[in-house]
């Protein structure tokens, strides 16, 4: 009751604030074929995606090394040894830590080498699979986002875990014609990068995913089933250019849809080669 008392009071606030001019193409109306835009994975929790060709996906699991690590904000009770599903208040996030906006990441598979850069410089890098290059890592995090750390940060991962934000391992899908209809909404532009979803479609019509919880998608051989919207929380608000937090999406889709939900998860069910171009459909 707080929190939507707490978005109705913001939903007022957001109506004083000057309307910009953007242009903008107007939410596209289903065309009959809807086609896989872009497919990304987030090596590291709440850092930049990763624009990927293909992904190789196998029944009931994440993309590959999607949100594979993530680093505890001070001491954690996260056990490599015997991983567990944490809320993400334990690690840095988006949610609470918009600086982490101005970093991008690049993540070399085959050796587990992680690039961190700022303004398309490296500042720092590391291989993750040793201490060495673990350790270059956290020394740039800690000197980085010292202000806001509750102690020496540490790199997490383990053996087939991941650190979504759902415990069971999905795959989070959205329409991007819902973020143009979203654009309109509020009047300015929005990056699809904000809903981190592994899956961007398009060529269908906005919202229709709404609709999807229960059914099958065959997106190419690989089979999805949609179990749920997202809820969203408050990692979308932040601009991804400024990490400075805007407009509250999360107080526009309440005030229009009842709701914050945006984008749908999915259970992968048959795998398969996930390819941009792939055309998607409900069975």
């Amino acid at each position: 009751m707080q929190k939507l008392k707490a978005l109705q009071s913001l939903n007022k606030d957001l109506s004083r604030i000057p309307k910009r001019n953007y242009t903008m193409t107007s939410p596209a109306q289903s065309n009959g074929e809807t086609k896989v835009k872009a497919l990304l994975r987030y090596p590291v929790k709440s850092f930049s995606g990763q624009s990927l060709e293909t992904v190789e996906t196998k029944p009931n699991q994440c993309f590959p090394y999607d949100r594979a690590y993530a680093i505890a904000n001070g001491p954690t009770q996260f056990n490599p040894a015997s991983p567990t599903h944490l809320p993400k208040i334990n690690f840095l996030n988006l949610m609470r830590h918009e600086r982490l906006a101005l970093l991008n990441i690049e993540f070399e598979e085959e050796t587990e080498t992680l690039t961190i850069l700022r303004e398309g410089r490296q500042v720092a890098k590391g291989n993750l699979k040793d201490s060495i290059g673990r350790n270059m890592i956290e020394q740039f995090i800690a000197g980085f986002m010292h202000q806001e750390l509750k102690g020496p940060p540490r790199l997490q991962s383990a053996p087939d875990h991941h650190f979504a934000d759902s415990p069971a391992p999905m795959v989070h899908i959205i329409n991007l014609q819902s973020v143009t209809a979203l654009e309109h909404l509020m009047n300015e532009k929005i990056d699809p990068m904000r809903f981190r979803a592994n899956i961007w479609l398009d060529g269908m019509e906005p919202w229709q995913e709404k609709q999807w919880v229960g059914k099958m998608l065959k997106i190419g051989e690989v089979e999805i089933e949609i179990v749920e919207m997202t809820s969203r929380c408050a990692a979308i608000n932040v601009d991804l250019k400024t990490a400075k937090r805007g407009r509250s999406l999360s107080a526009t889709l309440l005030q229009h849809f009842q709701s914050e939900d945006f984008g749908v998860y999915g259970v992968i069910k048959k795998g398969g080669t996930l390819k941009v171009n792939d055309t998607a459909s409900i069975l």
